[in-house]
């Protein structure tokens, strides 16, 4: 694989296992709000996408049901669901690893900023991030506004970036701008659904994507190592 200069990161599923909190206050949210319980899988479907629009298409309702929905759902997440977040094992290894070796990372999310912010913040992981777009900047995912954004204000031509992420919508608008993409299985969407927007490859942990992208990196050999050995340090 190229060595690329840009590597832009889905956030949740990608980096930070944070699914059952997500699919918790969704399903919080929406009894709250007297609408149907989704399922599981109907909201891991659309995680990934901005919050309102994510919503109106889970719940097929008008703008201001959804309003209400979003206020329940932010106040759930802040304020009421305990779930924990954890970074992926071996997260903190890989952004050592890439950064140490002068790779720019990026984030591509559909947090607001804020949240972007609380999940740097409670990792402390944001160090590791040049550039960032969230949802309350750009077009929502899969729109490719949020990396054509990215490479306009990196300077990086698009092939030398690449898009990692969990979701199909993350795969559509790199491949939207003819960006490398990468899927990892271990997020919220199957592999089946991945492979149809033509990734390099779908990686199925956090130690495979280090060895991928630093094949020949001596750092990433012993990121790999410690990561192997449970000597890295994970987040709680």
């Amino acid at each position: 694989m190229k060595q690329y200069k840009l590597v832009i990161f889905d956030w949740d599923g990608t980096l930070m296992d944070s699914a059952a909190k997500i699919i918790n206050c969704m399903q919080l949210a929406a009894k709250a709000c007297g609408l149907p319980v989704p399922t599981d899988n109907a909201v891991a479907h659309i995680i990934g996408i901005s919050l309102q629009p994510a919503i109106r298409q889970l719940f097929d309702i008008d703008d201001e049901m959804a309003d209400k929905v979003v206020l329940a759902y932010k106040q759930i997440y802040l304020q009421q669901d305990a779930t924990p977040c954890p970074l992926f094992d071996g997260v903190e290894a890989l952004l050592t690893a890439l950064t140490s070796a002068g790779i720019t990372l990026a984030v591509a999310t559909g947090k607001a900023r804020r949240g972007l912010q609380r999940a740097w913040d409670s990792t402390a992981t944001g160090h590791f991030f040049s550039h960032s777009r969230c949802a309350c900047e750009a077009d929502s995912k899969p729109s490719p506004d949020m990396l054509a954004q990215l490479l306009v204000e990196t300077g990086v031509d698009v092939d030398e970036a690449v898009m990692i992420g969990d979701t199909t919508y993350d795969m559509q608008m790199a491949k939207a701008l003819g960006m490398d993409r990468i899927a990892v299985s271990y997020g919220v969407h199957a592999p089946v659904n991945l492979q149809a927007f033509d990734p390099l490859v779908i990686v199925h942990s956090v130690n495979e994507l280090l060895g991928l992208l630093l094949p020949q990196s001596e750092s990433a050999s012993r990121k790999l190592e410690q990561v192997d050995t449970g000597l890295c340090k994970q987040v709680p």
